[in-house]
C-alpha cells in the first residue's frame, strides 16, 4: 500500500500524521493478521498450541531469510530466480562434503561459500553484459538445478555429522526454534541495513532512478553485485537450515520456492517496479503467509490449493496499485 499511496495521496482531509500512519501497508497487513489468526483459533481447536505455532515456523523461516535480501534486490529493479536452485547446489556440496568425512562447522562454511559464488555469479553476468536479471536467473535457476542433477541422479545424501541436525531442528529456548531466532535477528540486521544506513540510501536512490544515481557518484553495478551476493549467502543460509532439518539432501530440495519468496516480498509492500518498500512489510507479510500456510494445513488443505492460493495473493497484490492508477487517472480525464 505504500506504493498505491505514494501514487495515490489521500485527500487534504485525511492528510494528518495520524491520518497517514493508519492508511500504511503495514497497518494494514496488522489487521489481516489479526483477522487471520482469529479465524484459524476458530476453525482448528488445535491452532492456539504453543508448540503447534513454534512448528508453524519450520514451514516459512528459510524462505523468509531469503526474502530479506530479496527485498533489497528488487527495490534495486533487480530480482534472482535462482535462489532455490541455489540451495539445492550448496545443499549438495555439503552432503558432498559430509560423506569425505568433514565436521559440522566445514559444512556451514561450503554452504555459504557456495551460496556467495552463485549470487556473485548472477551479479556478474547481470551488471558485465546487461541483460536483464530476471533472464539471467531464470537460466542460472535451471544451471544450478541441473548440476544437483548430474551429481546425485536419483540418489540421496543421508549421513551428515553430529551435531548439524540442530541447526534446522533444535530449541534455543522454550518453543522458540534456533531457526526463528535467527530470523528474527537477521530480520532486525536487515531493517537497519536498509533504513538507517547508507547502503540502504544508495539501494532506494537506484531503484528510484539508476541513471540519476550513477551521475551522483553512486556505484551502480557494484551496488547490486554486492546485493546479488548477499541474496546468495542468505540462499546458502537456508540451505543449511533446510538440509538439517530434513536430515538428507536430494536434488528437488526446495524445488518450487522461488514463488513463494518473491510473494513474501511483494505482499511485504516493495515494489516489482523498484524503489519502494520496507523491512517491516517483508517480516509482516511472511507472518501472514505462515499463517495462512498453517491455518490451511490444520484444515487438511491439499498442497496444490495452497500453491494456487499463494500465486492469486502475488497478482492480487501486484495488480492492485495499477488498476487503482488507472481508476485516478479516468477520474483526472472525466
Amino acid at each position: 500500500m505504500d506504493q498505491v499511496m505514494k501514487h495515490h495521496p489521500v485527500p487534504d482531509s485525511l492528510s494528518t500524521p495520524v491520518r497517514r500512519y493508519l492508511f500504511r501497508w503495514e497497518i494494514f497487513l496488522l489487521l489481516v493478521i489479526a483477522m487471520v489468526f482469529i479465524l484459524n483459533s476458530l476453525a482448528s481447536p488445535y491452532f492456539l498450541d504453543p508448540w503447534n505455532l513454534s512448528d508453524a515456523t519450520f514451514n516459512f523461516t528459510e524462505k523468509a531469510l531469503i526474502a530479506l535480501p530479496m527485498a533489497m534486490l528488487i527495490i534495486c529493479r533487480e530480482i534472482d530466480l535462482s535462489v532455490a536452485s541455489t540451495m539445492a547446489l550448496a545443499s549438495v556440496c555439503m552432503g558432498l562434503a559430509a560423506q569425505a568425512g568433514f565436521g559440522t562447522e566445514t559444512l556451514v562454511g561450503i554452504a555459504l561459500l557456495v551460496g556467495l559464488l552463485c549470487g556473485l555469479f548472477n551479479g556478474l553476468v547481470v551488471t558485465g553484459f546487461g541483460i536483464p536479471s530476471i533472464v539471467v536467473t531464470i537460466g542460472t535457476m535451471s544451471l544450478y538445478r541441473g548440476i544437483t542433477y548430474v551429481i546425485l541422479g536419483d540418489s540421496a545424501f543421508t549421513e551428515y555429522p553430529d551435531g548439524f541436525e540442530y541447526f534446522g531442528q533444535g530449541y534455543v529456548v522454550w518453543v522458540f526454534s534456533f531457526e526463528f531466532i535467527l530470523f528474527l535477528g537477521l530480520a532486525l540486521v536487515f531493517y537497519v541495513l536498509l533504513h538507517h544506513t547508507n547502503f540502504g540510501r544508495r539501494t532506494y536512490a537506484i531503484g528510484h532512478n539508476p541513471v540519476a544515481a550513477l551521475y551522483s557518484g553512486i556505484q551502480v553495478n557494484r551496488h547490486k553485485v554486492i546485493l546479488f551476493m548477499l541474496v546468495g549467502m542468505l540462499s546458502g543460509l537456508a540451505s543449511i537450515l533446510l538440509t538439517s532439518r530434513l536430515g538428507s539432501t536430494r536434488p528437488s530440495i526446495a524445488i518450487g520456492w522461488e514463488l513463494s519468496i518473491v510473494t513474501m516480498v511483494v505482499l511485504g509492500g516493495v515494489s516489482i517496479a523498484g524503489g519502494a518498500g520496507s523491512m517491516t512489510g517483508v517480516v509482516l507479510a511472511v507472518l501472514l503467509m505462515g499463517l495462512v500456510t498453517f491455518g490451511l494445513g490444520l484444515l487438511n488443505v491439499p498442497g496444490i490449493v495452497m500453491t494456487i492460493i499463494i500465486g492469486a495473493m502475488l497478482i492480487s497484490v501486484i495488480s492492485v496499485p495499477v488498476v487503482l492508477n488507472k481508476l485516478k487517472q479516468r477520474r483526472k480525464v472525466r
